[in-house]
């Protein structure tokens, strides 16, 4: 029985395939039998599957096609590096920083739609020092209705300990991000340019299935006769767009003339959402060409073959389901990000740019312009998944471009006006004198019209990259589902 490939493109992309022995035996092929028991089985779905979609295939020698021709030295290759990890990590590009693996595919589907193991406390996390292995959190926002937000803590507030253990470069993992639900947090102050405890300790429970809503705060302001809308949105989650566009709809009910989108701690998420969010912001143009999508040489001929309107996304008028889009029709729309803000927020900048005047202020971005796909093990067409595991993959597939092909923001997105968060002066989020949204403000309002680089007293920086943020900043494709296709 061939391998077959289900492409689910979206949200699943799987691979059928006979389990516990895969026979090989095409053209110059020998007659060997793999068998297939145990992590093998796991590492043959991972090589099978980055062979098929993984964006870097033809640049991977490990991931030729040619490897999978011998059976007898596929299954020695596939041994070599037992541990599914390991071998999934030993097959990445140089240049990849954001697919990875996971051994319950649950927990993946949970964290795209935004829930995961929350107690509210959204933080970063500091170095002291450029060259200092202490650390100090830093209180971005807290969740409503989370443990948190009914606790003694709130944005600015700085954390130097868990547990009466000091947190540092070599612990914050076991600390922070363990399977611990239960730890307090030792909170501390700046003295000079030292933080020291302050005597302050909040205990905080985890909600092991705590619902996420992006939509932290969205508000109007009329200011000399401007209405002026303020929407700070923190992840682009599907499941949430019809909540978003009822937003809209009251800035649109509501006569609002301009935007503030805050993407300051959006890490991404779905294309459809974005582009949904984009067409909120812009209309649909006509159904103006959004974003190019480039995909490795294999699925670029089968779109090409098959459904070559897949690899364009344009803005449109109506949601899945006919819903229609409440647009503000606006040509100008003002960005705050920060060095967090990713992918698909960044998608949303570099898409909307050829279309209308978009005004970044803040901080440089990430730099994500690639997105991804979650790979099940399916052993059917009909979507099944193997029994034996639960691993799935979300690997890098595509890289994206505006309609006018520019997709070099490796690097970032350079603002227009920055203006770092400063650690000394966060600021109340929402609050017209909060240094991002006010200066934002000033610009809409023609007080101050000077651009460049404004430099802040203790800018945020230093800061670290922890696991969580990696997996956070994503972008992945929206659902499409074709019938499979065999290889």
């Amino acid at each position: 029985m061939k391998k077959q490939l289900l492409v689910f493109v979206g949200l699943i992309v799987g691979l059928a395939s006979c389990k516990k022995e895969d026979t090989t035996n095409t053209g110059d092929r020998d007659d060997a039998t793999i068998n297939l028991t145990g992590t093998l089985e796991i590492s043959d779905f991972v090589w099978k599957g980055l062979n098929e979609v993984y964006f870097w295939q033809e640049q991977v020698p490990n991931l030729a096609d040619a490897k999978a021709e011998n059976a007898t030295g596929y299954a020695q290759f596939i041994q070599s590096n037992p541990e599914p990890e390991a071998f999934f990590e030993s097959l990445l590009h140089e240049d990849d920083r954001f697919s990875w693996i996971v051994d319950n595919y649950t927990d993946l589907e949970n964290s795209l739609a935004g829930i995961e193991a929350s107690n509210g406390v959204e933080f970063i996390l500091l170095r002291q020092c450029s060259s200092c292995a202490t650390v100090v959190g830093f209180v971005t926002y807290i969740l409503e209705g989370s443990d948190a937000s009914e606790k003694d803590i709130k944005r600015g507030d700085f954390f130097i300990g868990v547990d009466g253990t000091p947190l540092t470069v070599n612990n914050y993992r076991t600390l922070l991000f363990g399977d611990n639900l239960e730890y307090t947090l030792n909170m501390g102050e700046l003295q000079g340019e030292t933080f020291v405890l302050n005597g302050t300790d909040v205990s905080l429970v985890k909600e092991e299935n705590f619902q996420t809503n992006p939509i932290q705060l969205n508000t109007i302001f009329e200011i000399d006769g401007q209405k002026i809308g303020y929407l700070m949105y923190n992840q682009f989650v599907s499941s949430f767009d019809n909540e978003l566009n009822d937003v809209f709809g009251s800035f649109k009910a509501a006569g609002v003339t301009d935007l503030i989108l805050d993407l300051r701690y959006n890490p991404g998420g779905s294309i459809t959402s974005c582009i949904y969010l984009a067409s909120m912001i812009a209309g649909d143009r006509g159904a103006a060409i959004f974003s190019k999508e480039q995909w490795n040489s294999k699925l670029m001929a089968y779109w090409q073959e098959n459904n070559p309107s897949r690899l364009t996304d344009r803005l449109t008028a109506v949601m899945q389901g006919g819903v229609a889009i409440n647009s503000l029709n606006l040509d100008r729309v003002f960005v705050l990000t920060t060095s967090r803000s990713a992918s698909a927020s960044e998608l949303l900048i570099n898409g909307l740019a050829p279309h209308i005047g978009v005004v970044q202020i803040g901080d440089t971005t990430v730099g994500k312009n690639v997105g991804s796909i979650t790979i099940y093990d399916y052993i059917d067409n009909d979507g099944n998944k193997n029994p034996n595991h639960k691993y799935a993959m979300q690997p890098i597939v595509l890289k994206i471009a505006n309609s006018e092909g520019f997709s070099d923001y490796t690097n970032g997105l350079t603002p227009d006006i920055t203006l770092k968060e400063s650690f000394s002066n966060a600021g109340v989020l929402g609050d017209l004198e909060e240094p991002l949204l006010s200066r934002a403000l000033e610009e809409i309002l023609g007080t101050v019209t000077a651009k460049g680089i404004f430099e802040v007293k203790n800018p945020i920086e230093n800061m670290i990259l922890t696991p969580r943020d990696l997996r956070q900043q994503r972008m992945y494709a929206k659902p499409v589902v074709q019938k499979s296709t065999n290889r």
